[in-house]
């Protein structure tokens, strides 16, 4: 009994020392508004956590801000689609769009410039609403108020119409967002209350196939079905343009009128069958109510609590959004289409796509280890599918389409994580799998096999490529090392260390070099040239550090670690001055010549504890989320990047980021929140506190881990995943003996 006392003492004392959430929802902090101005690319679409729908307000293209089909510095809405992207910087999707319509139904879209000419609708923000899982606003044009809810296969619409003679639902399949444009559409009238049809597309992603199934709770009066802008006399058309108008004729005020509609990649059949399965009542409430439930269950697997204005907010709306892609992509009956364009079948667990992996592999996947480790064998093995399929693993895959959008092969860090974490998959499968990626001739791989390195007036983008090619190969010795492949471990080990062959020691960076072994000149490590030039994305400065696998062979080559510290505080110190002609818009949240706005250099302030200076890394990445992050529309650097932008605010927002993100490597930097606690499987936690923590108390002045010093900067994810608990000690000055020791610097691996 003494014992168990002196627990429960130690336990209220613990408590006594920080504001513990008190069984909140988070829902109320998370804002899918947040990013959907400037260059953050976000959609407040209605969706259920990584759901086949994304049910929200499309608008014109009026620019790049407007790529997701949003943007919040716009006041028309051309009405409400089932499919989004959000975050990418890339315009696709966009598909079967929805208009409630009083009056007279324009059957065009209209353009930018005279919207009232087509069957859009001006809107205030005054009259909008959004949460997870829901967005609400009033059409002014038509009086009309429009509400959203989603399952994970199926949007739910409410309509709220005033008193009218002339009450329509418009259904368009030739709008899309972007480069989408429809290939084939069908539509046809099954009853009075249900439609079903297809529409087939190409844009971004070649081959796109969606079919829907919309039932209606009020029996029509009739359907006009509409091909390329003239009315056909039939039930079932199909075509390339196509329209449906769907008549109500009569409403009376504040009626409301109710639409179900369910999506598959596979038939109209499962799109009928999601809908019946996932809402097989009217009750919007209801369904809006089991969506928030889900959204709050995710949501909670994680627990925050922080004195500081705006944390909070900021917080839980990167976590939102770090489950707003990849989507389930399989049906209620678990058949999907393959990337083969063939349908499949699981016998359980769910298909995937949408994978933005040269941004997700750094930050997001190796989360979802930690807080979604129910999805990791899902993901893993819809990755091996497309391999299965197509030969190679995903590079940027959308609606199971390859796009082979940035470079890399960045769906391999991925795997290996996650093979070396211990998740279930075919490892003889996944090893191959990796190991084809790998050892393809095209993008430089075989003059990289060669010559040791890419020639830049061969290949566009050589140092970005073989930096990234660098990254992945460590991964796959790691994989070979531990499944006893020893040639391939020594191959690909020594393939990720020949970044050093495309590193220029009279400048100091990492620089094109031509095939006959000379170097790219003139040189400006500032210089950028959007997709056009030796680096992708960024400029030599932004592209030096990237080598996190081998972050001590850096060191190295700059000539140790004072060296190698003080070049790293030259890139956040200079002039924040991009050179060239064409520079890439990408290139953003600038502070020095770092840019937090693009993923290459989401690691880089993390870089100073392995120079024995951790102070550093804890003064810099509050910096970067104090300026790089906001509680507003416009509240992103950047592209958020399917979660990328997001993962990297909550890793480092709790105090911690994986730098090689294969390698269960967690380097501490300094917690923006004063709490934090992480749901593990079997009922285990780890917690998080940092005491005394404020804007101000930044730095760390000692540690310990599960009640013992910690004098290490960093920590596995072996011994995360045990749970426990993390204790800082924070201060306003920074303790420069703190790890800075090499015996305590990070490990290049957790083994």
């Amino acid at each position: 009994m003494i014992g168990a006392f002196g627990v429960l003492l130690n336990s209220c004392s613990l408590k006594a020392e920080r504001t513990v959430p008190q069984t909140i929802d988070p829902v109320q902090y998370a804002n899918p508004l947040i990013g959907t101005a400037g260059h953050g690319h976000t959609h407040p679409s209605a969706m259920a956590p990584l759901g086949m729908v994304q049910l929200g307000p499309s608008q014109y293209l009026r620019g790049w801000d407007w790529t997701s089909g949003y943007n919040y510095s716009d006041s028309v809405i051309l009405g409400f689609s089932h499919k989004h992207l959000s975050g990418t910087g890339i315009g696709d999707l966009g598909d079967i769009l929805f208009q409630p319509v009083t009056g007279p139904v324009q059957l065009s879209k209209g353009s930018p410039n005279a919207p009232m000419k087509g069957f859009g609708s001006l809107f205030s923000h005054d009259n909008e609403e959004t949460e997870p899982g829901y967005y609400r606003v009033k059409l002014d044009r038509y009086d009309v108020g429009a509400e959203l809810t989603a399952t994970e296969r199926t949007g739910f619409h409410q309509y709220t119409f005033p008193k009218s003679n002339e009450a329509h639902l418009l259904i368009d399949l030739i709008y899309g967002i972007g480069w989408d444009a429809p290939t084939e559409s069908h539509i046809k009238i099954l009853d009075n209350r249900t439609i079903v049809g297809y529409r087939f597309s190409k844009g971004w992603a070649s081959d796109q196939r969606q079919y829907f199934a919309a039932v209606f709770e009020k029996p029509f009066v009739q359907a006009r079905l509409f091909k390329s802008g003239k009315k056909k006399e039939s039930n079932s058309v199909k075509g390339v343009r196509m329209q449906a108008v769907v008549d109500f004729n009569k409403t009376k005020a504040n009626e409301k009128i109710r639409v179900k509609v369910g999506l598959s990649g596979v038939s109209t059949e499962n799109a009928l069958a999601n809908l019946k399965e996932e809402i097989p009542h009217w009750d919007f409430e209801k369904t809006r109510t089991s969506t928030r439930q889900n959204w709050t269950k995710e949501l909670s697997k994680i627990q925050v609590e922080s004195k500081q204005k705006d944390v909070k907010d900021i917080f839980y709306s990167a976590l939102y959004h770090t489950m707003v892609a990849p989507t389930i992509d399989s049906d209620v009956c678990g058949e999907f289409r393959g990337a083969d364009r063939k349908v499949h079948k699981l016998s359980k667990g769910q298909s995937y796509t949408l994978f933005s992996l040269w941004d997700t592999y750094r930050a997001l996947h190796p989360l979802y280890t930690v807080f979604q480790p129910e999805r990791v064998s899902d993901i893993v093995n819809s990755m091996l599918e497309q391999y299965e399929h197509k030969g190679l693993l995903p590079v940027w895959q959308l609606e199971k389409n390859e796009t082979n959008t940035m470079v890399g092969y960045s769906a391999v860090p991925v795997i290996v994580d996650a093979y070396l974490k211990g998740f279930p998959m075919d490892e003889d499968k996944a090893f191959e799998a990796v190991k084809a990626s790998a050892m393809q001739n095209r993008n430089g791989l075989k003059q990289m096999r060669e010559k040791g390195y890419i020639p830049a007036d061969m290949v566009n983008e050589a140092v970005a490529k073989q930096l990234e090619y660098c990254i992945s190969d460590w991964a796959i010795a790691q994989m070979a090392k531990k499944m006893g492949k020893t040639k391939d471990y020594e191959f690909f080990a020594k393939r990720a260390e020949s970044f050093v062959n495309i590193y220029d020691p009279s400048t100091g960076f990492f620089r094109g070099k031509m095939a006959d072994g000379s170097w790219r000149t003139p040189f400006d490590p500032r210089r950028s040239e959007h997709r056009k030039d030796d680096y992708c994305e960024g400029n030599g400065w932004q592209y030096l550090w990237l080598t996190p696998q081998h972050p001590y062979k850096l060191i190295e080559l700059l000539g140790g670690d004072e060296a190698f510290a003080g070049k790293l505080s030259q890139l956040f110190e200079q002039e924040s001055v991009i050179t060239g002609q064409g520079e890439s818009p990408d290139i953003s949240g600038l502070i020095g010549q770092y840019a937090h706005g693009n993923e290459p250099g989401h690691h880089t302030s993390y870089l100073f504890a392995y120079a024995g200076k951790p102070w550093k890394t804890q003064q810099l990445v509050r910096k970067i989320m104090a300026t790089q992050y906001r509680n507003d529309h416009d509240g992103y650097a950047g592209n958020e990047d399917c979660g990328q932008m997001s993962a990297w605010y909550v890793l480092s927002a709790m105090g911690f980021y994986p730098v090689n993100p294969a390698s269960g490597i967690y380097v501490i930097g300094s917690p923006a929140v004063d709490y934090a606690k992480i749901e593990l499987p079997k009922g285990k936690t780890f917690e998080i506190f940092a005491k005394n923590n404020s804007s101000d108390n930044i730095y760390i002045q000692s540690a310990k881990l599960n009640g013992k010093p910690l004098e290490r900067s960093y920590f596995t994810h072996k011994e995360l995943v045990a749970g426990g608990r993390l204790e800082l000690q924070m201060g306003s000055q920074p303790n420069k003996l703190w790890a800075s020791q090499k015996e305590n610097r990070p490990a290049e691996t957790a083994e």
